[in-house]
């Protein structure tokens, strides 16, 4: 019989999803709500074993799912994202427990978005993914895009079950048959998106969730002959073991890993637009990996800046992230508070100043780290290139436009960047120069899932969203016929 666990009066299954059945483990590991530190669920821990099962499960189930047509596909695609809105509310509570990002947050966008990944895939199938057809001296060209084979999907814990669906969405509506491997701190949703599949008709083994530690389950997924494809989000060196593990197999990978990303505010600038879009880079508690937390400012305009920021930031209320006051909640683990305070401690004794936050919030105990804002900063240091993943943004002033972009690029890092101007020549031109897979002016965060999304650099590898989702789940194929062979 499945283990389960009752999480905010939500039942949610504790077992792998493994070829359309709930399969255990001999052992288990703890998931630890960061909202109070309780071990909310005992959570099977899977190895090579399951991993191969998974894999073997999804191979077997791949023909069938790939030959369905896409509208097919499609509409079982829109069944699952109806059930997703049915349980918005259980999802986004269980979500918020699990990873303590806000509940406000999960209801009104990260819940919404998580249906919409699934519709948006499957309209774009049947809708957008044109089959061109060109001809070239009496010769037609047909290009077509064939499902590849088994994709492992392996998830972050900042944004659990929205960015899981962003790979698991066009990966199902390519045709591929999916593993999924959750993050161990937030693999909750990931298994009551297992149960929603189900309940939606999807075939068995099309869709699997393998849970476990990512250095115990990881390799055995990555290094697997019959996996066709493997998406990652998370941390370089994560991504470089992953590299090294498929390289075997030359199984193609798209990462999209860390950022370092810049906020660029011009003197020119609508000053409260720009800080209050700055001070947005505190949102998940500074987890976001699109977060813009190098502040970038025109010299002309710091101390102004600086002074609404600060009035800004001390109006944030940091607490349980259930509560819908909330505008920041934990770190997720002790562990990573820990390296966030390695960071600030490191950067002030190297002579960087303060100007808020800076620690702990003592008042709430717990994982709650203030949010903070360091200047004096020397150029090169740690904290300037290292991503801290964390609320914790620097400043720094610049004298004119080739050294706000000099500085912005100063990075091993090109994941987005952020630009505030009121010129647009500027901004065509600073843009232009900005080494970014995402650059926003005068905005923040605005996403259109048909632009490509991704990183340069350390950022990571390939670009998803509309069609380049598909290019990467699917063997692109061109088709040239001789048609005046038909005529004779």
């Amino acid at each position: 019989m499945s283990r389960t666990t009752k999480v905010a009066d939500v039942t949610v299954a504790l077992d792998h999803w493994i070829g359309g059945e709930r399969v255990g483990s001999a052992s288990t590991f703890d998931d630890v709500s960061p909202v109070d530190g309780r071990v909310i669920a005992r959570i099977a821990r899977g190895g090579p074993g399951e991993a191969d099962a998974a894999v073997a499960a999804a191979r077997a189930a791949f023909p069938e799912w790939a030959a369905k047509p896409p509208a097919e596909r499609a509409a079982l695609l829109h069944r699952v994202a109806d059930l997703v809105e049915q349980r918005l509310e259980q999802l986004a509570i269980v979500e918020t427990v699990d990873n303590g990002a806000l509940l406000r947050s999960h209801l009104r966008s990260v819940m919404p978005r998580v249906a919409h990944n699934f519709r948006f895939f499957a309209d774009y199938l049947v809708n957008d993914l044109h089959h061109p057809n060109f001809e070239t001296r009496g010769h037609r060209n047909h290009v077509s895009w064939d499902p590849s084979g088994v994709a492992v999907l392996i998830t972050p814990w900042n944004a659990p079950l929205m960015l899981a669906t962003w790979k698991v969405a066009p990966a199902l509506a390519a045709g591929c048959s999916v593993v999924l491997k959750p993050a161990e701190w937030s693999p909750l949703t990931a298994s009551m998106l297992a149960d929603i599949t189900a309940e939606a008709g999807m075939p068995a083994g099309v869709f699997n969730v393998v849970q476990g530690l990512g250095e115990e389950v990881g390799p055995a997924l990555t290094s697997n002959p019959d996996v066709a494809r493997i998406s990652f989000t998370g941390s370089v060196q994560t991504a470089r073991l992953i590299a090294a593990s498929a390289a075997a197999n030359l199984t193609p990978c798209s990462f999209e890993l860390g950022g370092k990303s810049p906020f660029i505010a011009f003197a020119d600038a609508d000053l409260d637009a720009a800080v209050a879009n700055a001070v947005e880079q505190y949102d998940n508690a500074g987890q976001v990996c699109l977060a813009t937390t190098r502040l970038l400012v025109e010299e002309s305009v710091h101390d102004e800046f600086v002074a609404r920021f600060v009035d800004r930031t001390n109006a944030l209320r940091q607490g349980d992230p259930r509560h819908a006051a909330t505008d920041i909640g934990p770190q997720i683990t002790d562990e990573h508070l820990r390296r966030i305070e390695g960071f600030v401690q490191r950067a002030t004794v190297d002579g960087a100043k303060v100007v808020i936050g800076g620690g702990r919030n003592s008042e709430l105990g717990g994982l709650f780290y203030r949010p903070t804002l360091i200047t004096d900063v020397a150029p090169g240091s740690e904290i300037l290139t290292e991503e801290v993943f964390g609320p914790v943004l620097t400043l720094q002033t610049f004298a004119d436009e080739d050294e706000a972009v000099a500085m912005a690029n100063g990075t091993d890092f090109g994941l987005a960047a952020v630009l505030f101007t009121g010129d647009p020549q500027r901004a065509r031109r600073v843009s232009a120069q900005l080494v970014a897979g995402t650059v926003w002016v005068n905005c923040f965060f605005v996403r259109d899932l048909r632009a490509p999304f991704g990183g340069s650099r350390h950022s990571g590898v390939g670009r998803e969203g509309g069609t380049w989702s598909f290019d990467f789940y699917c063997d692109v194929k061109n088709t040239c016929t001789n048609v005046d062979r038909w005529t004779r």
